[in-house]
C-alpha cells in the first residue's frame, strides 16, 4: 500500500516537471538569466487531513489569503526593481516562479519543482556539477511548512532566504545549513515580549499558543526566559484549530490573569480574538506576536475594543516606497484574458489557480497586512546581491560566463552588509538577521481603527527598548495586576512577592469579585497542584499492572514454581513405597506438596486493578497454607527425634504419640487454630482496598489494608512460632543418622523464610511504592522457593540420579551405623 501510493505520487509529479512551456504573462513566472523561487500563502486549509493519501493538496479549494497575495507582490515587485536598476546585476535579469504553499505536508511538488535540472532530480550528483533550476527561493511562511521542506534544499546547499519561519531550532547550521531568514526568531520575540512585560511591571500572565513548531518553540523559549525575572506563567495552553477557545478564556477569566500573550499564527490568533468578543472577555491586556500584530481584519470585528488593549510587536520598518505605484500600474494592466492566463500557468505549474487573485483591487493589496513586507524584499535583495558578487558585477556590466552554483551564493551572503531603504541588511553566523522591532498600539477607537507606534526596540551591539507611555491607553486600571496582601496560611510563589499560593491547593478564584480572594481551597480526591499553581492536575492512578516486567518476571518464576512442585508431587506419588519418599514423611510430602502449590497460587492476586477479592486472596491463601506446610515439616522433625532419642528415653510417651497418630493430630489442631484466626482476621476487619492519596502529590496508589492489626499478628505468630519449633527440633536431630538428618536443609528453608520477611516488613514500614506490593509477592516465592529447594529437590535427586541410595539395605546400614556410634558414646 504504502509503495503503491509512493509510486503514484511520483508519477504525478514526474509528469508536472517534464511538461515544459514558456511563461506567459502572469504573477507567477517571469522569465529571466537566473530563477528565483517563491511560496506564498495564497490560501489557508483550515485542518490538515490526517489520512494518507498519494494526492498533492489543492489550495484553491481552502480560505483564501489575501495576505499571501500581498506578499507574492512584494516578490514581483522587488524583482521588478532589481532587474530595472542599473547598479545591481547590471545586464543580468532575474526571473522567478512561484508556488502558492497552503498545507504543512502535501505541497512538496512545487519545493521539488525548484530542484530540478533538466526535468529531473539527481540528489546523489556531486555540488559542482549540480544546477537546480533556481539559485534560491523565499519562503515559505510559517516555521512548520519550512523545516518540512527545507532539507529538500539544505543537501544541496540552495540558498532558502525566508521570510516567515521564526522558530529558533532553524538557527542550528548543523541541520539547516544553507537556511536564512530576514526576520528575527522566536528568540528575540520572546526577549522582546519579557521586555514589554517588565516594562510595565506585569507578573501575572497567560501564554497562548497553538499546536505547531513555531508555538511550541515559543512557549519553551518563554519558560526558559522567565526565569528570575518575577514573572509569573499563570496559565499555558497549545490550542488546535478544533479547540474549544471559549473554555480556555474563561479559565483564564477565572483566573483573574489579566495580560494574555498570544503567540500563534493568524488563524488561531483570529479564532482566540473572537472567541474573547463572543464571550464578553474584557479588560485585558493582549501581547500579540509578529504573525497578527498588524492583522487588517481583526481590529474591524464588532466588539472588539470591549476585549482591552492590544500591544503588536512588528518590523520596525514597513513601508516600502514605490511598492503602491507597481501595484497600481500592474493593476491598470490586468485585463479580461488575466484568468485564461491563469489557466495557463496552472496547465504547467500543476497546483497554481487563484480564482480570488484577479478579483482584487490595488486598493485592498496595499492595505493587507504589511508584516513580513521588508523581509520578502530583503530576501530577494540578499539573493541578488550575493548573485552581484559570484558573477564578479561591477557597475557597467557581470560576468555572465562565471560559473555559478547556488552553494557560491550561501558563501557571500555570510559576508552581505548593505543598506536597503534606510535599514542596514547584514547577517550573523547563524544566517540571522539584526534586531530591529517597534511596539504598535491597536486604536480601535476610531474609524478605520489604526496601529499607533508606541515604542522601539533594538539590538545591535547592546539592546535598546523605549515605549512612550503617555501614549497608552488602558482600558482599565492595569496598575493593580498583584495582590497586596497574604494569608499567614499561603506561601509566596518563589519568583514573586505580590502572589499568593497554598501548598497542594488553589486560590479560591470562585468569590474573587464576592468574598475574600486570599482563601485557599483543596483540590479534589483525584487532582493535585504545584506549589505556587493556581490549577489542579488530574493524578495518575498506579498498581502493579500485568504488562510490567517485574510483574512478568514473578508471575513466570511462580508459574515455573507450580509446574516443578507438581512434577515432585507425580515423582514423589510413583516412588511412594521407596525409603526416600517414607523418610521424608511418606504421605505428609503430598499434604506439603499440595499446601506449597496453593501458597504459590496466591502470587498472581498481586498484580492488576486490586479489588476486595484480590485483596483478601493474595496474602490469605499463602498464610494459611504456607503454615500448614510449616507444621508439617515441625511434626516431621519432631517424629525423627523421637524415633531416635524419644523411644529409648521415654517409651511410654512415644508409645501414645505412634497409638494415637500424634503427627496427624498435632496438624489437623495447629490447622484449625489458624483457620478460625484467618476466618476471624478476614471478618472482624475486612481488607480494604484504599486509595493512596498522601504519600504522592501527584499518584493514587491503590493498596490493600492489612486488616486487624492484633488478628494480623496472631496469624503472623502461629506460623512463626511453628517455624521457631521446626528450627528447634531441627537442632536435636543434627546428629542422625544422615538419610534422616535434616537438620542444614529445614534450617537454612526458615532462616530464608525469616530473612525475607523481616526485609520485606523492614521495606514496608520505611518505603512507599507500588512496587512493595511486588516485593510482597517475591517474598511468598522467596519463601516457597526455600523449602522446595532445600527440602524436596534433594530427595527428587537421590529418586531419580542416586537410585542406589533409595533401598532398604542403605537405609538399614545407616540406621546400623548411627546405632554403634550412640553406644560407643
Amino acid at each position: 500500500m504504502l509503495l503503491s501510493s509512493i509510486y503514484i505520487l511520483l508519477v504525478g509529479f514526474t509528469n508536472c516537471f517534464f511538461f515544459k512551456s514558456s511563461c506567459s504573462a502572469s504573477d507567477f513566472c517571469l522569465e529571466g538569466d537566473y530563477l528565483l523561487g517563491g511560496l506564498f500563502p495564497l490560501h489557508e486549509i483550515e485542518k490538515e487531513t490526517t489520512l494518507f493519501s498519494a494526492e498533492t493538496t489543492e489550495c484553491f479549494r481552502h480560505i483564501s489569503s489575501k495576505s499571501g497575495y500581498h506578499m507574492l507582490q512584494v516578490m514581483r515587485f522587488a524583482v521588478e526593481e532589481i532587474n530595472n536598476s542599473t547598479t545591481l546585476l547590471p545586464n543580468v535579469s532575474l526571473g522567478y516562479e512561484i508556488f502558492d504553499y497552503c498545507s504543512n505536508t502535501k505541497n512538496l511538488n512545487s519545493a521539488l519543482r525548484f530542484i530540478l535540472k533538466n526535468g529531473s532530480i539527481k540528489p546523489k550528483e556531486k555540488l559542482n556539477n549540480y544546477q537546480p533550476k533556481v539559485i534560491g527561493l523565499t519562503g515559505p511562511y510559517g516555521s512548520t511548512r519550512t523545516m518540512t521542506i527545507a532539507p529538500l534544499f539544505t543537501m544541496d546547499l540552495i540558498p532558502m532566504v525566508n521570510y516567515g519561519a521564526s522558530s529558533y531550532a532553524l538557527s542550528n547550521k548543523l541541520q539547516y545549513p544553507s537556511f536564512v531568514r530576514t526576520i528575527p526568531s522566536n528568540k528575540d520575540m520572546i526577549e522582546m515580549i519579557i521586555h514589554i512585560i517588565r516594562w510595565f511591571g506585569w507578573n501575572w500572565v497567560a501564554f497562548i499558543g497553538s499546536q505547531d513548531d513555531y508555538s511550541s518553540d515559543g512557549l519553551k523559549l518563554f519558560n526558559k526566559y522567565i526565569n528570575n525575572t518575577g514573572i509569573c506563567l499563570a496559565y499555558q495552553e497549545g490550542l488546535s484549530l478544533n479547540a474549544n477557545y471559549s473554555l480556555t478564556l474563561k479559565k483564564i477569566d477565572m483566573l483573574n490573569i489579566n495580560v494574555i500573550v498570544v503567540f500563534a499564527l493568524t488563524q488561531y490568533a483570529s479564532k482566540i480574538v473572537k472567541a474573547a468578543i463572543a464571550n464578553n472577555i474584557q479588560d485585558k491586556v493582549w501581547i500579540a506576536s509578529q504573525t497578527w500584530a498588524m492583522n487588517q481584519q481583526l481590529p474591524r470585528e464588532p466588539g472588539i475594543e470591549k476585549i482591552g488593549t492590544v500591544i503588536g510587536i512588528t518590523e520596525r520598518l514597513l513601508s516600502l516606497p514605490g511598492f503602491n505605484e507597481f501595484v497600481y500600474k500592474a493593476r491598470g494592466t490586468s485585463d479580461a484574458g488575466h484568468n485564461d492566463a491563469e489557466d495557463e500557468v496552472k496547465s504547467k505549474t500543476c497546483n497554481q489557480v487563484c480564482h480570488y487573485c484577479s478579483l482584487l483591487t490595488a486598493e485592498e493589496i496595499i492595505n493587507e497586512n504589511p508584516t513580513f513586507s521588508f523581509g520578502i524584499y530583503a530576501a530577494i535583495y540578499t539573493i541578488a546581491h550575493a548573485l552581484h558578487k559570484v558573477l564578479q558585477c561591477d557597475i557597467n556590466e557581470c560576468q555572465k560566463n562565471t560559473m555559478t552554483k547556488s552553494y557560491m551564493l550561501l558563501g557571500e551572503i555570510k559576508k552581505l552588509n548593505f543598506p536597503l531603504n534606510g535599514r542596514q541588511v547584514k547577517y550573523d553566523d547563524n544566517y540571522d538577521p539584526a534586531i530591529s522591532y517597534k511596539v504598535v498600539l491597536w486604536r480601535t477607537d476610531v474609524n478605520p481603527p489604526q496601529f499607533e507606534t508606541v515604542g522601539t526596540y533594538e539590538k545591535h551591539a547592546e539592546i535598546t527598548f523605549t515605549i512612550n507611555n503617555s501614549l497608552l491607553q488602558w482600558h482599565n486600571n492595569v496598575s493593580l495586576w498583584c495582590y497586596l496582601k497574604c494569608d499567614l496560611k499561603t506561601k509566596y510563589f518563589p519568583t514573586s512577592s505580590y502572589y499568593c499560593f497554598c501548598q497542594n491547593t488553589i486560590l479560591n478564584i470562585y468569590v474573587f469579585f464576592s468574598g475574600d480572594p486570599y482563601t485557599c481551597f483543596p483540590c479534589a480526591e483525584g487532582e493535585w497542584s504545584d506549589e505556587g499553581s493556581t490549577t489542579c492536575k488530574t493524578r495518575s492512578v498506579v498498581y502493579p499492572q500485568f504488562t510490567e516486567i517485574p510483574s512478568i518476571i514473578v508471575m513466570v518464576s511462580a508459574a515455573c514454581l507450580i509446574i516443578l512442585l507438581i512434577a515432585i508431587f507425580c515423582l514423589f506419588a510413583y516412588n511412594y513405597d521407596t525409603p526416600v519418599v517414607k523418610s521424608a514423611g511418606g504421605g505428609m510430602c503430598f499434604l506439603m506438596l499440595t499446601s506449597l502449590i496453593l501458597s504459590s497460587i496466591s502470587v498472581f492476586f498481586f498484580f492488576g486493578k486490586p479489588t476486595f477479592v484480590f485483596c483478601l486472596l493474595r496474602n490469605v491463601i499463602f498464610a494459611y497454607f504456607f503454615t500448614v506446610c510449616i507444621s508439617c515439616l515441625t511434626v516431621r522433625s519432631f517424629q525423627i527425634i523421637s524415633v531416635f532419642k524419644m523411644a529409648t528415653q521415654f517409651p511410654k510417651l512415644h508409645s501414645l504419640w505412634v497409638k494415637h497418630n500424634g503427627q496427624r493430630l498435632f496438624i489437623a489442631f495447629v490447622s484449625f487454630i489458624h483457620f478460625i484466626s484467618c476466618v476471624i482476621w478476614m471478618t472482624v476487619s475486612p481488607f480494604k482496598l484504599i486509595a493512596d492519596s498522601w504519600t504522592f502529590k501527584d499518584q493514587i496508589m491503590l493498596i490493600c489494608e492489612m486488616g486487624n492489626t492484633i488478628c494480623f499478628t496472631i496469624v503472623m505468630f502461629i506460623s512463626w512460632f511453628l517455624g521457631f519449633l521446626c528450627l528447634l527440633f531441627s537442632y536435636m536431630g543434627r546428629d542422625l543418622p544422615k538419610n534422616y538428618n535434616e537438620a542444614k536443609s529445614i534450617t537454612f528453608s526458615l532462616i530464608l523464610y525469616y530473612l525475607t520477611w523481616i526485609a520485606y516488613f523492614t521495606a514496608y514500614l520505611t518505603l512507599k511504592s507500588k512496587y512493595i506490593v511486588i516485593l510482597n509477592a517475591v517474598a511468598q516465592v522467596s519463601s516457597i522457593n526455600g523449602i522446595l529447594f532445600s527440602y524436596f529437590i534433594p530427595k527428587s535427586y537421590i529418586i531419580i540420579f542416586q537410585p542406589q541410595k533409595n533401598t532398604p539395605a542403605y537405609f538399614q546400614t545407616s540406621i546400623q551405623n548411627y546405632t554403634q556410634t550412640i553406644s560407643r558414646t
